[in-house]
């Protein structure tokens, strides 16, 4: 087993820890080995106790290490938070011989992200959108065109430095290697948005514990993402003050018989719920629970179809919008998302993937699977590069000529 085919993805969430581990085998991803662990450590997606996001992240890849049977030592890790931005961007750049080549875009990339930032802020990412090559747009690839002038149009996702370092510093206690930090929406969207979707038009929502993250792919790009501050711990929250029960309990119930949607909830059902200070359990309807539920989803729904109306894209959705993440197990989420959104929406998780797929077929794991998912693209880039010419195969050269011949003609 070649050490590259071996893939970690580290998701670092506001309710818990994933390390996912994937082997790139010739039928595809293969999912090996899965470890999760409740996160204290972090809130909002923001590392803000390190020694706890580090007991959580070894235990989480303890966990994937001994399923897997394999020692993790890289792993892409992912980043949320408040504290992401992103902007589009455009770059110029000649073209040196009359024909893109890769330097050409390497060269037009870097002058595009070549924005002035604060000192505490950094790139994350240069998503291309887009190349323009003289006059001739909607160009995907470029390499290998005639011109004299490069354009890209790019979406660039910038972080707080503190908060990408705080990452790096809780996975190096833990002797993990970050090979890179990924946007967390950015890594979903690999998981669960089809190549169709992403071609004409989708937004993906991610609600985590923490945060919702947001993604609009438009031609196949990514054109917007954001993050809002308001995630499942706010229901957790909501259930514990409104019912008067511990967070623990409130956490129970709101799995158990939680549902974003009243109106799909018997009127006569009853739950069980604990009280306070060493009360009696009382007995309440569950419509009861879910009044509490529905209004701060659609509170969500609402901040994301805002964010969604301001950034002019609203009609270039026609897949509509893809829900994910571990609060949208709730029943009757994708059916509120539609009426607030006021777009067809569906719940997704990751897909594609073999191996223990059942186990991390769950919304929950789509940004852990993403991040093995991204980490396969970012090492196929290099291999290309890395294949030698034929001159410099050497007892192998007749047979390569003959094999070029006979795929040429």
């Amino acid at each position: 087993m070649a050490e590259n085919e071996i893939i970690a993805g580290l998701d670092l969430g506001s309710t818990k820890v994933c390390a996912i581990v994937g082997e790139q085998t010739e039928e595809g991803l293969d999912i090996i080995g899965v470890g999760s662990v409740p996160a204290k450590g972090l809130k909002k997606g923001v590392v803000v106790n390190i020694e706890s996001t580090v007991q959580a992240i070894r235990g989480a890849v303890e966990q994937a290490e001994t399923m897997a049977g394999v020692e993790i030592r890289n792993v892409y890790a992912g980043v949320a938070g408040s504290h992401v931005r992103g902007m589009n961007k455009e770059g110029v750049a000649a073209i040196q011989h009359r024909e893109v080549s890769q330097d050409d875009v390497d060269r037009v990339l870097d002058q595009a992200k070549a924005i002035p930032l604060p000192g505490d802020r950094q790139v994350l990412h240069v998503l291309p959108q887009e190349y323009i090559v003289d006059d001739q747009d909607g160009i995907k690839e470029p390499v290998g065109m005639s011109g004299v002038r490069l354009e890209a149009r790019v979406h660039v996702v910038t972080a707080a430095n503190t908060s990408v370092a705080n990452i790096i510093k809780c996975a190096e206690r833990c002797n993990l290697y970050v090979s890179e930090v990924v946007l967390q929406p950015l890594a979903s969207a690999k998981a669960v948005l089809s190549e169709d979707e992403r071609e004409i038009g989708a937004v993906l929502i991610d609600i985590g514990g923490g945060t919702t993250d947001i993604i609009i792919y438009v031609d196949g790009a990514a054109v917007h993402t954001s993050v809002i501050p308001i995630g499942g711990i706010n229901l957790t929250n909501d259930v514990a003050t409104g019912l008067r029960t511990p967070m623990a309990e409130a956490e129970r119930i709101k799995i158990k018989y939680g549902c974003a949607l009243t109106s799909m909830v018997d009127e006569e059902e009853i739950i069980e719920v604990p009280s306070v200070g060493g009360r009696q359990p009382r007995a309440l309807p569950r419509r009861v629970l879910c009044d509490i539920i529905e209004p701060r989803v659609e509170e969500i729904f609402a901040a994301c179809r805002h964010v969604i109306d301001e950034t002019g894209y609203a009609d270039m959705l026609a897949s509509g919008a893809v829900i994910t993440g571990g609060t949208t197990l709730l029943d009757g989420t994708p059916e509120l998302a539609e009426a607030v959104l006021g777009l067809p929406a569906r719940r997704g998780g990751p897909a594609g993937v073999g191996g223990l797929c059942d186990m991390v077929k769950s919304p929950a794991y789509a940004t852990g699977v993403g991040l093995i998912k991204y980490g396969i693209g970012q090492l196929r880039e290099p291999a290309l590069e890395m294949i030698p010419p034929p001159a410099l195969v050497g007892s192998g050269i007749g047979g390569r000529i003959g094999q070029w011949f006979r795929e040429v003609f």
